[in-house]
């Protein structure tokens, strides 16, 4: 072993002895280098190795790459790199095949290995990394799908990228995904012929087929999926991909009227037909004034709703109701300053809840919606009436009796014993104590002894108060319950995913809960220091912050924790664990 590893140190005099004679290290640096690379290569050649060693050695290695890229700036030197740099990225990729050919069911470290070829501009290596890739892991349509794009976006080369998806279709041959990407790829393929032939028209020269250039390859790839694939969703994800292509006005109706004639059972394609009114043209005087640009709207609306009211007149079913209120849900919950507008949604979309409920087609969810319209409107009076309705619609439902009953407690209702009573009679009564944590808004319940109970109930009663009253009623129930212990980790996660939820999310209130959770979890879960320095690398973080993250993690984790978190973060900088944002 030693001979070994003293060959392979001796492999790298030639580049050291460059680093040090151009200026990039210095001698005392050399010498760092080769103690270390010492040892990381005995770890290498021990008669059992561990995947973390050969992640650390790929680590160190991509460091010294990114110290010499800065030292090179720093200096303004950019000669020497095939005998500098080049030895060193052959270096990492051999130590990527030796991991990946010891684990390869690790799929995520041979991504690391593509994310480290696209970065470092050996796009050469890519193909032959996916190739080895899909030999062990055929049965995986993500990454078939990866290494076409990769052949089309990183190599241009179209043909390639075809010859993987078909090979993919041979192994997933009613895969959605991969018909998808396939049609996309030759839209994108057509798309940059055309562009080519502009060129090729200022110098007269004409050498494209008219087929090839409007889109035939596309259209077969849609008929062999359809042919196989006879959903309304699939059909309109395919006419989506369509549309953001300009020259694809022939294959677009071609496909709208497949699923016109196709499809018109399905409550998707009314939904997407109806939708599509709101893309329709507008008047062009009319929309220069507030007033104006809403009348506009407003008629947009109008004609999306002739189309659902169309839909359930032909499709009288749960899935058409539900599509049409969720279209109206959405409108009331759009912003405008024009009250009319405003009060004619709400009308608009009470109108139609009580009809689905009429039609006993009402989906449980959408009463919980119906509950908030009307509590914000302050109809207490009807949002009483609809709480009970529900309970007598979905009687055996845990979750529609505790609305029921948090509903009338809030409205200070004198019927909740009776309907408590009811509740308990209805429900299993395995689910008695879900029922019981209905009563959220109780403080004796809130500071239950029993900490299962405590737990669920204030996860509960924070989910609650946002549902019901809004982001700056749970921010304030998250205040006033933090510090109440015993406490769960989702009752943190979860104020951290309304923060993520509002328009103009602020990153400073998100540190503040990630600070909070990890004061409770953070010597055990390494997750959520990962989870946090994610968020710092996102759009809306600050990614200086990470370092210091980083040092306080290993300086409060605990045990294999320790470990876990040190292979992920590596991970992570190596591109393999995908960010969270």
């Amino acid at each position: 072993m030693a001979e070994v590893v003293q060959h392979r140190i001796e492999e790298r005099i030639p580049e050291l002895e460059q680093l040090e004679r151009v200026g990039l290290f210095t001698k005392k640096e050399v010498k760092s280098i080769v103690k270390r690379v010492t040892a990381l290569e005995y770890k290498l050649h021990r008669l059992i190795v561990n995947k973390e060693d050969f992640i650390a050695y790929i680590q160190y290695e991509i460091n010294v790459l990114e110290l010499i890229k800065k030292r090179r700036a720093h200096i303004h030197y950019q000669f020497k790199r095939e005998e500098i740099e080049f030895p060193i990225i052959h270096r990492i990729n051999s130590i990527f095949r030796r991991a990946t050919n010891k684990w390869k069911d690790d799929v995520q470290l041979w991504l690391s290995h593509v994310a480290f070829c696209k970065k470092w501009a050996t796009k050469g290596q890519i193909s032959k990394v996916f190739s080895a890739l899909l030999a062990v892991h055929p049965d995986k349509p993500a990454l078939w799908i990866m290494a076409a794009k990769s052949e089309l976006e990183d190599r241009n080369s179209s043909e390639s990228a075809r010859h993987l998806f078909l090979r993919a279709l041979r192994f997933h041959p009613n895969n959605k995904k991969v018909y998808q990407e396939y049609f996309r790829m030759e839209l994108l393929h057509c798309e940059k012929l055309r562009k080519q032939k502009q060129e090729l028209e200022k110098a007269d020269m004409d050498l494209f087929s008219p087929e090839i250039l409007s889109g035939k390859l596309a259209e077969v790839v849609y008929k062999d999926a359809t042919g196989k694939i006879k959903e309304a969703e699939f059909v309109i994800s395919l006419l989506n991909i369509a549309t953001i292509f300009d020259f694809t006005k022939d294959l677009q109706d071609s496909i709208l009227k497949d699923l016109q004639t196709n499809y018109k059972e399905d409550s998707l394609t009314w939904d997407f037909m109806a939708k599509r009114e709101l893309e329709a043209p507008g008047a062009g005087e009319e929309l220069r004034s507030a007033k104006g640009r809403a009348s506009d709207i407003n008629r947009r609306e109008e004609h999306c709703c002739q189309v659902y009211e169309e839909g359930v007149k032909n499709l009288n079913t749960e899935a058409m109701w539900t599509s049409y209120l969720a279209f109206c849900m959405e409108r009331v919950k759009r912003k405008t300053n024009i009250q009319e507008l405003k009060e004619k949604r709400q009308e608009r979309l009470l109108t139609v809840l009580q009809r689905a409920h009429d039609s006993s087609l009402l989906k449980e969810d959408n009463y919980k919606n119906w509950l908030q319209v009307l509590l914000s409107s302050g109809d207490a009076e009807g949002a009483a009436r609809v709480a009970l309705a529900a309970t007598q619609r979905y009687s055996q439902s845990v979750p529609v009796w505790s609305l029921s009953l948090q509903t009338l407690m809030h409205l200070g209702s004198g019927d909740i014993g009776r309907l408590f009573q009811d509740a308990l009679t209805h429900v299993n009564p395995k689910n008695a104590l879900q029922t019981v944590c209905s009563l959220v808004c109780s403080q004796r319940g809130l500071l239950s002894a029993v900490a299962a109970v405590a737990m669920e109930m204030k996860e509960c009663y924070l989910d609650w108060s946002y549902s019901t009253r809004g982001y700056k009623k749970a921010r304030k129930t998250f205040t006033s319950l933090q510090n109440n212990r015993p406490l769960s980790k989702a009752f943190f996660t979860r104020m951290i995913e309304i923060e993520k939820e509002q328009e103009n999310p602020k990153m400073n209130n998100l540190r503040e809960y990630y600070e909070r959770v990890l004061e409770e979890f953070g010597t055990s879960d390494d997750d959520l220091w990962l989870q946090y320095i994610q968020e710092e690398l996102g759009p809306l973080g600050q990614p200086e912050n990470c370092g210091k993250i980083h040092w306080r993690a290993m300086k409060f984790l605990e045990g294999e924790s320790v470990e876990r978190f040190t292979s992920k973060y590596t991970l992570l900088q190596t591109g393999h664990l995908l960010r969270s944002n």
